[in-house]
């Protein structure tokens, strides 16, 4: 009789726990036992085609409008990518190109990626990539977390700013490549000013004098 009530004991303490939502347990779900956050920056680009009939000298000035024109459309600015598809020889109108791109502050970027169709001879691709940033579920509300976890909405704010700011979304992904190079007079710059420049109370106070009509 012994041995049946603490079997059933036990089993009612299992019944018990299984009754709590699978947000408090160590592995559930919504449970964050670190300081890093659940929510973090997706991006997603976008590319825009555009093909352009290019000659032996490069664009014609009709191509070059046109080129323009869909710039302009696209509010074509930093953050922005550019490349070139052109398999065949063109080297006059890749440079067409640049120019135009150079007008918006841009550099064409290095190869291309892949779009549908083929480029066909005697035309130049021009391709725009623009990649935009969010964090998908923020603000999330729900629940305050679980024992020892951080809550739900836990670094929704700052990565949902950081996303929003960001001038080039892509940087998240890749970052930016450094030059390999460093200039000591340059780091060394800040310091020497720093080391330099009086401290401000040693000139005393300022005095203001006011007066009115």
């Amino acid at each position: 009789m012994a041995r049946s009530k603490s079997i059933a004991a036990l089993l009612a303490l299992g019944v018990a726990v299984s009754a709590f939502p699978a947000e408090a347990g160590p592995r559930g779900p919504g449970s964050n036992r670190s300081l890093d956050s659940l929510h973090q920056p997706v991006v997603q680009r976008t590319d825009y085609v555009l093909d352009l009939a290019a000659r032996g000298d490069g664009l014609s000035p009709g191509e070059r409008g046109r080129l323009t024109a869909w710039f302009d459309s696209l509010g074509l600015g930093y953050g922005d990518h550019v490349w070139i598809d052109q398999p065949y020889d063109g080297g006059q109108s890749r440079q067409d190109v640049a120019r135009i791109a150079a007008e918006y502050g841009l550099l064409l970027s290095a190869g291309s990626p892949v779009t549908a169709g083929a480029v066909q001879p005697g035309s130049v691709r021009v391709i725009v990539g623009r990649s935009s940033a969010s964090v998908p579920g923020c603000p999330n509300w729900r629940g305050a977390g679980g024992v020892s976890s951080t809550s739900p909405n836990y670094g929704c704010a700052i990565n949902s700013n950081l996303a929003a700011m960001v001038a080039d979304p892509s940087d998240l992904v890749l970052g930016q490549a450094g030059s390999g190079a460093g200039d000591g007079a340059a780091a060394a710059k800040a310091i020497k000013v720093y080391r330099d420049t009086a401290p401000t109370g040693t000139k005393g106070l300022t005095t203001i004098q006011t007066g009115g009509n």
